[in-house]
């Protein structure tokens, strides 16, 4: 029993732990969310990768439209649908994914949503710095497959997969579009992941488990020992 009660303990110790490390994590991830949206600077000649995570950008290019990606399995208020990743070639040819935003499903595999775009013109365009989603587990996951037509539907793929459908080196990180871009799309970004406070509730709820594991141990070893006393004295 004491050695169950040791092995409980160091389990429940070390998942308490771990949840306080993702707690400090998403912390500081929804810090610099919220620090992101202070004021919008110019990309100017950077990549995204050299700006900070969720920091709010500038950048002059040329959307295509003709060659779009939807992200499958991404739900807005638990409604199914995709989000839409434009290419935007700038002027030194560089070329970065847009995320337009979320649209809904239109109920058929088959007939996927209207996102087509006017005519290729520069534009200005503002968004966050962000990455690409990733699933939770592996499970899921469906790169671009190379003979599908364009728009082609994804699920949770890397930047690597995305370029070669492309057929063009892209930038690491993706640019979350303002909310107030046209295009009818809804934008409504979050910091990613759960609340931190949700993470940190269940690290103390794991070293609760390690407490009482103790207790409960000590309260059976009384009682064993109280017992046993007993049993002389009846002798």
């Amino acid at each position: 029993m004491t050695l169950l009660t040791l092995g409980a303990c160091a389990l429940f110790v070390r998942l308490g732990f771990w949840q306080w490390h993702r707690w400090q994590t998403s912390d500081a991830a929804w810090t610099r969310f919220a620090r992101g949206a202070d004021a919008v600077r110019p990309l100017g000649a950077r990549a995204l990768g050299e700006v900070a995570l969720f920091q709010r950008v500038s950048v002059v290019g040329t959307l295509d439209g003709r060659r779009q990606f939807l992200l499958d399995n991404r739900s807005y208020r638990g409604n199914p649908g995709y989000e839409v990743l434009t290419p935007l070639t700038r002027a030194d040819g560089r070329v970065l994914l847009v995320d337009r935003g979320w649209v809904a499903f239109t109920g058929s595999r088959a007939r996927l949503p209207e996102v087509s775009l006017a005519d290729a013109t520069p534009v200005t365009l503002s968004g966050r710095v962000a990455e690409l989603p990733s699933p939770g587990l592996a499970i899921g996951r469906a790169p671009p497959a190379p003979r599908d037509p364009w728009p082609k539907v994804t699920s949770f793929p890397d930047m690597p997969e995305l370029a070669a459908a492309l057929g063009e080196p892209l930038d690491e990180r993706i640019l979350l579009l303002d909310p107030a871009a046209p295009s009818g799309l809804t934008r409504d970004w979050q910091p990613p992941g759960m609340s931190p406070l949700r993470h940190l509730s269940y690290a103390i709820q794991w070293w609760c488990f390690a407490a009482l594991a103790v207790v409960l141990w000590a309260l059976l070893l009384w009682r064993s020992r109280r017992a046993a006393a007993a049993g002389r004295s009846a002798a």
